[in-house]
């Protein structure tokens, strides 16, 4: 039945054009953003997820550039403790040098009080960003933020543990050891003992801040693959196929053209029906 009031076929062909719209500026959206979740009313659930570990990654970037502040002092800190390190051995080597018999005492400790002044100038230089392990006020025990992890809705913070110790009572028990043309043998042996005892805590503070160094690094590496994996773990979730969305608008631009037709051809019936009245 037709009827000069109600055309259904009208209203279907609109329908069908309305949809096509829609679709259409959904579709153009994703082009132009190269997102296919792009609010929360996209994907509800795909939004949090990507929210969270958008926030995740920004955190650990941040924490990672935060990391190289800290490398720089450790590096610093160790190439001071390596430098002490060849000194210190300097200084033994020169000990067991005045071991032997005839030796002039006196230019001996010269050599020593010469070393002992160059250890306390490799401390003092060791500083980066006014940080300085190796000093009396920058020594102890070190925590740095290293990540953030997160169990369920709870998020903690990862660290790195390492311990900076003080080179400058070291420096102060070298500079402590003296001797003269008038030390014993026993004398020499005792100060012999004692610097190679010195120069084992400068080799192990060296080591260990060699081992922080190392692990910093390890972990800056380890944060920038997680970064990239977090990117692509959200942009999976969030990012649009362009392929795809480009051969769908063309699909839908081909469907737009069908419906105004459709539209234009429903709407020409009630046309129809005045010319059986004429």
């Amino acid at each position: 039945m037709s009827s000069i009031l109600t055309n259904n076929s009208a209203m279907n062909a609109l329908s069908t054009l309305r949809s096509v719209n829609n679709n259409l500026s959904e579709t153009q959206n994703r082009i132009s953003t190269g997102m296919k979740v792009n609010s929360a009313k996209d994907n509800a659930s795909y939004f949090s997820i990507a929210t969270t570990m958008k926030s995740e990654g920004g955190m650990n970037k941040a924490i990672n550039e935060g990391l190289t502040l800290t490398k720089n002092s450790v590096s610093t800190a160790r190439l001071g403790a390596e430098t002490m390190v060849d000194l210190s051995q300097q200084f033994v080597d020169r000990l067991a040098f005045a071991q032997t018999e005839g030796v002039d005492q006196a230019d001996v400790q010269k050599e020593l009080t010469s070393l002992a002044a160059q250890m306390k100038t490799a401390i003092d230089q060791s500083s980066f960003n006014g940080e300085n392990l190796i000093s009396t006020a920058g020594s102890g025990a070190k925590q740095v933020v290293s990540g953030v992890s997160r169990s369920g809705a709870t998020l903690a913070t990862t660290k790195i543990s390492f311990n900076a110790v003080d080179l400058e009572a070291v420096h102060t028990s070298f500079a402590g050891i003296a001797i003269t043309n008038a030390s014993t043998a026993a004398d020499l042996e005792t100060a012999l003992t004692n610097a190679e005892g010195f120069l084992a805590s400068v080799t192990d503070a060296a080591t260990d801040l060699g081992i922080a160094e190392k692990q910093v690094e390890t972990q800056q590496a380890f944060l920038t693959e997680l970064g990239d994996r977090l990117d692509s773990g959200v942009g999976s979730m969030v990012d649009a196929d362009m392929e795809k969305e480009a051969a769908r608008l063309q699909s839908l631009q081909v469907q737009q053209q069908l419906s105004t037709q459709s539209l234009s051809i429903a709407n020409q019936a009630p046309q129809n029906i005045l010319s059986l009245f004429r």
